[in-house]
Parts: C-alpha cells; structure tokens; sequence
C-alpha cells in the first residue's frame, strides 16, 4: 500500500509517495525521514518484507524531525490518497515508453545520417560530372576553328 501526497509549495507541484509504515511513525516526533530517488532503492529476495536497502549511500539524505507541525501535516493530508498500486505493471510501461522515445530518436537520428550521406553523394556526383557538358560532340564540334566564319577575327578590333 502506498500513500501518495501532492505539495503545491514549490512549482512545478511536488509528488511525494509514501510508503505505509506499520505503526504510523509520522504521527511522533523525533522521526528520521529519509529521502532517495527510487532509483537507488534496492530489494532482493533475502530481505524482509517492507525492508529496502540503497545503492548508494551517498545519494540517501537523512533529516530528522524533531516535533511535528501540524499545519504541514493537514495541508499534506488533504491532497492524501491511498493506493494498492502494481508497480511491476508501472515500471514496465515506463520501460516501454523510453524505449519507444529512444526508438524513435534513433530512427530520427537514421533518416538524418541518410539524408546528409545522399547529399553528400549527390555533391560528389555533381563534382565528378560538372564538366560533362562542356565535352560533349556537339560542344566540340562549335569550336572547331574550320567551322568557323572567314571574318572571325575581325570581331576583336
């Protein structure tokens, strides 16, 4: 079972998701609260029930909470819900949407590198064949100087 809250303190709005704990310890005081990504939560099949380990403890932020102040507590309590969420199910289909993202970056990324390598072809081909036309027979055959008028040369007095 998992509590999920939302703060509307900070903006974007924080989600904060809770789970439950077996003696309700957020209605003492003198609580440690700890905070991780979920990311570095970690669980395997020789733990407890309820029990969780960490990656990394670097990451693992402690504070403890000396007295509780209610007006939080209402404020949180307000926006409270409770779920039996399958997170197996929720993981997957996060799984499955970056995986879709990246496939389609990728394709992205692909048609793009065809694109520049087709135009890149097309330059070299350009390059290669510029002078096609200028050495054709007929091109040839104009600049045959036996072809030409007998006052040819007087055009450049």
């Amino acid at each position: 079972m998992v509590y999920y809250f939302t703060s509307n303190v900070v903006d974007p709005p924080a989600f904060i998701y809770v789970g439950k704990d077996k003696v309700e310890s957020n209605k003492k005081d003198n609580v440690n609260i700890v905070y991780t990504p979920w990311s570095n939560l970690k669980k395997d099949g020789s733990m407890a029930v309820g029990q969780v380990g960490f990656k990394d403890q670097r990451k693992v932020k402690k504070v403890l909470v000396e007295a509780r102040t209610n007006a939080i507590i209402n404020r949180l309590n307000k926006t409270k819900t409770e779920t039996f969420p399958d997170l197996a199910v929720q993981r997957d289909e996060r799984d499955r949407t970056i995986r879709d993202r990246e496939k389609k970056l990728m394709l992205e990324r692909k048609k793009e590198e065809a694109r520049v390598a087709k135009e890149r072809k097309e330059k070299a081909w350009q390059k290669d064949h510029a002078y096609d036309d200028v050495f054709t027979e007929e091109a040839m055959e104009e600049n045959l100087n036996d072809k030409r008028d007998a006052n040819f040369y007087d055009d450049f007095m």
